[in-house]
């Protein structure tokens, strides 16, 4: 078991991966940003875990993060980068410039700085550790008419994923993408269409949308040993999409 980072940890995927994983005994530290009451909450439900409030916009808070979390767990294993947001719903035509610049620089430039920290970290020690990338379905189905920006983003994060995990592989460092489809979480909410799980679900061939711990379960599968020999991939978890 090691200690595991997971960025926008406090709620959602996210909440169920630290959830999945302090119950498979790993150490867990997760950052959030706006919610602290359910970082809180977590929190009190998890005591092992620790959050960290933190932006992952802000690559210069990014070395504070791991030091943190490593003063409470010791060095960090693993890293889920599963913060994200998808911006406002709708044509892409309506959206601005700071809308893209804004997904970008959390699900991309985020993203990336947590890796480049981590991989900096690894290499170092010769720590073979795993990324997991939380991507999704948007990037290959391009979201018309709803999440255009997001869907670039998350397909420029596969291609982060894939690679980064082909140049650190020989480092003995796997990286690897979790792709999950419509999941009932609050992110439909926050970009104005909380009944979007329920009217999307007929188009998975399963004929329903994701629960968050389905997604859990994958992404801890991909950071275990029985991933061993998995990198430079992301996986769809999208029921059959």
């Amino acid at each position: 078991m090691g200690h595991v980072l997971v960025t926008g940890g406090s709620r959602g995927i996210g909440a169920a991966i630290v959830r999945r994983l302090l119950a498979e005994g790993h150490h867990a530290s997760f950052t959030f940003l706006q919610d602290g009451e359910a970082a809180a909450r977590l929190i009190d439900e998890q005591p092992r875990a620790l959050a960290i409030r933190a932006d992952v916009r802000d690559s210069g808070a990014v070395d504070d993060v791991f030091a943190h979390a490593e003063g409470r767990h010791g060095p960090v294993t693993h890293l889920v980068n599963n913060a994200g947001i998808t911006g406002p719903l709708g044509p892409f035509s309506t959206s601005t410039e700071k809308d893209l610049r804004d997904i970008f620089d959390v699900n991309l430039f985020g993203t990336a700085s947590y890796c480049r920290a981590a991989i900096s970290r690894w290499t170092r020690s010769r720590h073979a550790g795993v990324i997991v990338n939380v991507s999704s379905t948007a990037a290959t189905t391009g979201a018309p008419g709803e999440y255009v920006g997001y869907a670039a983003s998350k397909a420029a994060v596969d291609a982060l994923t894939l690679g980064l995990g082909r140049e650190v592989g020989r480092a003995g460092i796997r990286v690897v993408g979790v792709a999950p489809g419509t999941t009932h979480t609050g992110i439909h909410a926050a970009a104005g269409d909380p009944d979007r799980p329920g009217r999307t679900a007929e188009r998975a061939p399963l004929g329903r949308a994701a629960e968050p711990d389905e997604i859990a379960r994958v992404v801890a599968w991909a950071l275990s040993d029985a991933a061993s020999y998995v990198t430079a991939v992301t996986i769809p978890v999208s029921g059959g999409l």
